[in-house]
């Protein structure tokens, strides 16, 4: 049984605390810490565990396994610099950092103390995703032609309102590194590495630092186009969460509010259980969250016990924020953006105090 602490007790730490309290065999929740006392003591008592508003104090007297880094995402890379050292495997939520330097000290920093660094992808594990990811594994789409992700949210004033770093560059950034971050994880996995990228933004309706819209063009390596499309400007209510993928032998669509319904699975050389792909896949979850929680934290216990290497450690979780840095760069400077650069003009996670 490994222990699990969670640093941070937002908005997120509600699902993970849900998880590791009893669906996720061979892990349980032993401690909380947040700056906020009253958060802190609100998860412990609520959970039966104790609660810390220091986390070295909660390293040193709750001895977890595991710790779950929850916090805002500039701070992620503070806080997993602090934790390393106690050599503890270390969790840390989406995403992982808000600048490639962060990332690197992030990476280099757990490298160096021996503990592993997963990145919580947990889209990745979506049924339908795990479908579509091995459609492309065995080729079956052929030659890519075009990979697309939308992100069409809800996200009010009131939601930007409920804690003072939302929708600031400094420690979140926009729709494009909060909400749609898993997306564009996604169509990197499925498509392969980005060749360039040109993009415009919009802050539409929230009063933010960051945009709320975003449109990205995309050209991958392999020759094959891409569209990132997100928001959190869509009204009354959440609209979709998906992803497509089209090749010269195949179509894919996931949608749903958290690319977990499958929608369309074609292809013009069948396969033998491609008849019930349909009916198998179209699963929608009741949130956003969706499903890929749950999974997640199972395959994080099953590295630990196996030793075996984990989806998205901090190198993979790293492409991610190469990809939406390049996107952030052609917003600033109206340019095309080639990847492999080092960000001159991007805003995202540039602190006051630099």
């Amino acid at each position: 049984m490994y222990k699990f602490a969670l640093v941070g007790c937002g908005r997120i730490a509600v699902r993970h605390s849900e998880l590791l309290t009893g669906p996720v065999a061979g892990a349980q929740l032993a401690a909380v810490c947040d700056i906020d006392a009253e958060k802190a003591r609100s998860f412990g008592e609520k959970h039966g565990v104790p609660w810390f508003t220091d986390m070295d104090k909660m390293m040193t007297e709750a001895n977890p396994d595991v710790v779950s880094v929850l916090t805002p995402s500039g701070l992620h890379c503070e806080h997993v610099l602090r934790l390393a050292p106690y050599g503890k495997h270390i969790v840390v939520e989406k995403p992982m950092a808000l600048t490639l330097d962060d990332a690197d000290a992030m990476i280099a920093a757990c490298d160096n103390q021996g503990c592993r660094l997963f990145v919580v992808k947990q889209n990745r594990f979506n049924v339908p995703v795990v479908k579509l990811r091995e459609a492309v594994e065995s080729n079956r789409f052929g030659k890519m032609v075009m990979g697309t992700v939308r992100v069409r949210w809800c996200r009010p004033q009131a939601y930007y309102d409920q804690d003072p770093w939302r929708g600031t560059w400094e420690f979140d950034g926009g729709v494009l590194t909060n909400q749609a971050s898993h997306h564009v994880d996604l169509l990197e996995w499925m498509m392969g590495d980005v060749e360039s990228v040109f993009a415009k933004s919009s802050t539409a309706l929230a009063d933010i630092e960051a945009e709320d819209t975003a449109i990205a063009v995309l050209r991958f390596r392999n020759g094959a186009l891409g569209c990132i499309e997100a928001t959190t400007a869509t009204r009354p209510r959440d609209l979709e969460g998906s992803i497509s993928i089209l090749g010269e032998k195949g179509t894919v669509e996931i949608g749903g509010f958290a690319v977990n319904e499958m929608k369309t699975w074609a292809f013009s050389e069948p396969a033998e259980d491609d008849e019930g792909v349909m009916a198998k896949y179209s699963v929608n979850p009741p949130n956003v969250y969706g499903f890929g929680h749950q999974a997640y934290y199972e395959h994080v216990v099953g590295c630990l016990d196996s030793g075996g290497q984990q989806l998205v450690d901090g190198l993979e979780g790293r492409r991610s924020i190469e990809l939406i840095s390049a996107i952030y760069e052609s917003i600033e400077t109206g340019k095309e953006v080639n990847l492999r650069f080092s960000p001159k003009h991007c805003k995202l996670g540039v602190r006051s105090d630099r």
